[in-house]
């Protein structure tokens, strides 16, 4: 990508966009086009044709989408399909009716087989059935990455797909209930410390295997792959480490400062048994992280504590 290249980052104030924004900045790009959803809601077809129409961009980063955990996803899975599925059809097409030179998409790992091969590598993608506590997140986002695919070999586009495993990191969303495991334990430690509280519970038992990649991390692999990786393929983006949630708690403990006792629910879902991505397509191509979990945690945990509205959400 040229540094003046006009660049559309989709999703912009979310915690995987915001950090491809910083990405961007850092390595000088100049020319960075942003909305929030209150310029333009992305489910609305004829207004994402006319952004793309008068603005024109050159690159596309598709960081946009609803996300939540287990309860949000078991919740309401018929918003999550529709909200996204229509969001990215919506941009997708878009960028190719317009000459977008290269789009990225980003997915997540839960679009792999609830029993797949460990570590799991890009080929696994529909070889059996998907883990059903985010059964509707995962088919929306095969079907955008399906879709760029579809698009390459039909017109020749340029449009990847990244599947990132567990992000964690600033501008995370710290609901008590609608997070992901490692912001949602930060919040309920922080708690817990401040209110003396005597235990915390978890849900499950403890023993599912969890991988976690660090968000800036992840936008230092975007900007990369945007400028190095053509191809139908998605590429999965990790560190390759993974550790039990009992192991994330204890570390989430220490880095907050609670000293109580953890105790776990049982009767609550533990998801997937284990997810580790295969990552040497991306370490292939010369790419690997640099931020370590309990570095990354504590970053995470001043973003918390100097963000108190962001806290609230």
């Amino acid at each position: 990508m040229e540094k003046e290249a006009k660049i559309y980052v989709a999703g912009h104030r979310g915690m995987v966009g915001s950090a491809i924004v910083r990405e961007l900045q850092r390595q000088g790009y100049t020319n960075i086009l942003t909305r929030t959803h209150a310029e333009l809601d992305l489910t609305d077809q004829k207004a994402v044709n006319e952004f793309f129409e008068q603005e024109k961009p050159d690159y596309v980063f598709l960081a946009a989408a609803k996300v939540g955990g287990i309860v949000a996803n078991s919740e309401a899975p018929a918003d999550f399909m529709w909200i996204n599925m229509t969001l990215e059809m919506n941009v997708i097409n878009a960028a190719w009716k317009n000459g977008v030179r290269k789009l990225q998409f980003l997915g997540s790992s839960c679009i792999y087989p609830r029993l797949a091969p460990q570590p799991m590598p890009e080929s696994c993608l529909l070889t059996s059935s998907l883990e059903q506590t985010n059964e509707a997140y995962a088919l929306a986002k095969i079907s955008g990455l399906k879709y760029c695919e579809y698009l390459n070999r039909q017109y020749g586009t340029d449009f990847i797909s990244v599947m990132p495993t567990n992000l964690y990191g600033p501008n995370d969303n710290y609901h008590p209930t609608h997070s992901h495991v490692l912001p949602a334990l930060i919040r309920r430690f922080h708690e817990a410390k401040e209110s003396g509280a005597e235990s915390v519970t978890c849900w499950g038992d403890g023993s599912p295997l969890r991988e976690f990649l660090y968000v800036d991390d992840l936008a230092n692999l975007c900007v990369f792959l945007m400028n190095n990786y053509s191809g139908n393929e998605t590429v999965n983006a990790g560190t390759g480490k993974e550790l039990s949630i009992k192991e994330l708690t204890e570390t989430v403990a220490k880095v907050v400062g609670y000293e109580g006792k953890i105790e776990w629910d049982t009767t609550r879902p533990n998801g997937t048994p284990r997810k580790l991505l295969d990552v040497s397509k991306a370490t292939a191509l010369g790419w690997t992280y640099s931020t370590e979990l309990e570095e990354g945690i504590r970053l995470s945990y001043a973003d918390f504590l100097s963000s108190p509205m962001r806290a609230e959400r």
